[in-house]
């Protein structure tokens, strides 16, 4: 049976083998080797998760017979009515099992509770899981190019979901 809880900062080295586990096959067609270890040591570092996490970010995990399978990330945006989904990531073999579906279902009902009206988040343009995304009902509300440093930028959809 498959469980989603609040993550801690024990479970911090439990992401970070996800997203390394998970971000070679998300972005290896779209990123550059060298742009895509820069993006994970900045984002995905017990460091940077531990800071994510102090910054207000709420992470959960999901698992099967006590083995993480994906996780997500959410917090407030600008203001109350606002969130953001800051990551969504399931492994790779169990993608399209519904797992991601379970996770973004899971952070809207707790975003829905805290008050909130809509739910964004950035996804890379080209990535494949803009489909996913405007299939649950989000749409694009614009392009965003952010420069994340050492030369590199993320290309990005800000996709919106209203409650």
């Amino acid at each position: 049976m498959q469980l989603i809880q609040a993550a801690t900062t024990k479970d911090i080295p439990a992401i970070r083998d996800l997203s390394l586990r998970i971000w070679p096959d998300t972005y290896g067609q779209i990123l550059s080797a060298e742009q895509l270890n820069y993006m994970l040591d900045m984002m995905y570092s017990e460091t940077a998760l531990l800071r994510q996490m102090e910054e207000g970010q709420q992470f959960i995990l999901i698992s099967e017979d006590d083995q993480p399978l994906g996780f997500a990330a959410y917090g407030k945006a600008d203001n109350d009515i606002t969130w953001k989904l800051h990551k969504i990531y399931v492994l790779p073999n169990i993608q399209g099992k519904g797992l991601g579906k379970k996770l973004l279902e899971y952070v809207i009902s707790m975003v829905k509770k805290a008050g909130a009206q809509q739910l964004i988040l950035n996804v890379n343009r080209y990535n494949k899981a803009r489909q996913f995304y405007e299939r649950l009902g989000f749409t694009v509300l614009r392009e965003e190019d952010i420069n994340i440093g050492s030369g590199y930028f993320m290309n990005d959809y800000v996709m919106q979901l209203s409650f």
